[in-house]
């Protein structure tokens, strides 16, 4: 990885807390396997039942899931949003209602109280993301989807709001993903309009351009 060898004391604690760093940090990825079992022994210095400790409290608290047979993967990159994942399940539509009680109020907010520091990082990151899907690149284009909207809700400059989506944004780019891979033509919604009414400081027209494509994600599910 490396990691750092341990000290005697506290050993899973110690353990739980440096593979819980590679998660945070996107060292390992979500929806990577993390090394093996006996690779985590020689870069640790522990014994297999503290590693085995480990990875159990990891898996309980849903950061891990210990497929048998296949390795363990990366579930999510915090308690909250593991358990996040768990309620949603595979359910779509519970993910977009979600995110649209939260978006739209999140964009509201972000025409009021965003910077302009904020506004050339928005501008950047729909960029690069409306060049990905163009690419039909939507690996990218996802991640810079679900970048750009978690930028959004910082601009809200609301700690509580960010911090909640923080948690879904697994789930968000989930939820991204899955509609790209059910529907190509919806991979490239158009947020330039979000972008503009954030860039207006238009409160009314943000909100309604963020409950907009959500609605319409919404209705084709309900259609099908």
């Amino acid at each position: 990885m490396p990691l750092a060898t341990t000290r005697r004391a506290g050993l899973v604690d110690q353990v739980i807390e440096q593979m819980r760093s590679a998660i945070t940090s996107a060292e390992w990825k979500v929806g990577e396997r993390i090394p093996t079992e006996p690779e985590l022994v020689s870069a640790l210095g522990v014994g297999r039942n503290t590693v085995r400790e480990a990875v159990r409290a990891l898996s309980h608290a849903g950061l891990l899931e210990v497929r048998q047979g296949d390795g363990t993967f990366v579930r999510a990159t915090s308690e909250f949003s593991g358990a996040v994942r768990r309620l949603a399940g595979t359910e779509l539509r519970d993910v977009l209602q979600v995110r649209r009680t939260l978006e739209v109020e999140g964009a509201r907010l972000a025409a009021v109280r965003r910077t302009e520091e904020e506004l050339r990082e928005l501008t950047a990151l729909l960029d690069v993301r409306e060049k990905s899907m163009a690419a039909r690149d939507y690996e990218v284009g996802v991640d810079q989807d679900a970048a750009f909207h978690l930028a959004i809700m910082r601009c809200s400059h609301n700690p509580l709001l960010a911090e909640l989506y923080q948690g879904l944004t697994e789930v968000v780019r989930a939820s991204v993903a899955s509609t790209v891979s059910t529907a190509p033509s919806k991979a490239n919604i158009d947020h330039r309009g979000l972008l503009n009414a954030i860039r207006d400081q238009d409160a009314t027209k943000a909100a309604a351009e963020a409950r907009g494509f959500l609605d319409e994600l919404l209705a084709d599910l309900d259609a099908d």
